[in-house]
């Protein structure tokens, strides 16, 4: 679920997370005040989102009943970019 900014003005920025190891993986954000996001991904599947450019996607992995934070990344690394004359994500 995501949850609207209390900031209006915040830039989004549409990103892509690849899983690409052999275990299923939980995405989050928790450093949004706010705004949230938790996402399960699947070995091999993509996750295309939009969060604030300031925003860390946190990877957890592990079993049913517990996970260890893997992995965190910075949203801007993961922003799409598009080669579509004229186009314009902002």
């Amino acid at each position: 679920m995501l949850s609207t900014l209390k900031n209006p003005t915040q830039k989004l920025a549409i990103c892509c997370y690849v899983n690409t190891s052999t275990h299923v993986e939980i995405a989050r954000i928790t450093n949004i005040p706010h705004w949230s996001f938790e996402r399960v991904i699947f070995p091999g599947q993509r996750l295309i989102f939009e969060a604030p450019v300031i925003a860390k996607l946190e990877i957890h992995t592990g079993t049913a009943i517990s996970s260890i934070l893997s992995e965190t990344i910075d949203c801007q690394k993961l922003q799409l970019t598009s080669s579509v004359p004229g186009y314009s994500a902002s």
